[in-house]
């Protein structure tokens, strides 16, 4: 994704914006069709607006002096893997596609769907777990 994709999702038109540059992208690397996109488009918007909720969580949660558990942990969490600037993406992209595909098939898909058998899943992890069938 360019690197222009680290903006933050303040209201309907920057999700709107969003989801077209990202549909753009994936126009541009061979999909024929929406069909093709929109279980990928899905979790991964799923997986921002879950990581953003959960940085204003953190956040508040700190404010006030309480704990926070995020739902994901590094480097499964969106701002590691997904934004330009996260160190689990850098890594990714010092390799090849494939070693980027190969994370989120093998890695990240794996260990959302897990979490719903976690020991003390919260609903937000099942929620997680289920968003992540494919």
């Amino acid at each position: 994704m360019p690197k222009t994709n680290n903006r933050k999702i303040t209201g309907p038109q920057s999700l709107n914006s969003y989801i077209k540059g990202i549909c753009d992208i994936m126009r541009r690397s061979g999909r024929a069709s929406a069909l093709q996109y929109v279980p990928e488009l899905t979790w991964m918007l799923f997986l921002r607006i879950l990581d953003e909720g959960e940085e204003r969580e953190a956040s508040q949660a700190k404010a006030v002096g309480a704990k926070f558990t995020p739902s994901l942990k590094e480097p499964f969490r969106w701002k590691d893997w997904a934004s330009p600037d996260g160190q689990k993406r850098q890594e990714l992209e010092k390799g090849t596609l494939g070693r980027f595909m190969g994370f989120v098939n093998n890695e990240l898909i794996p260990n959302i769907r897990k979490l719903k058998d976690q020991p003390r899943a919260n609903s937000r992890q099942r929620s997680s777990a289920r968003s992540s069938r494919l």
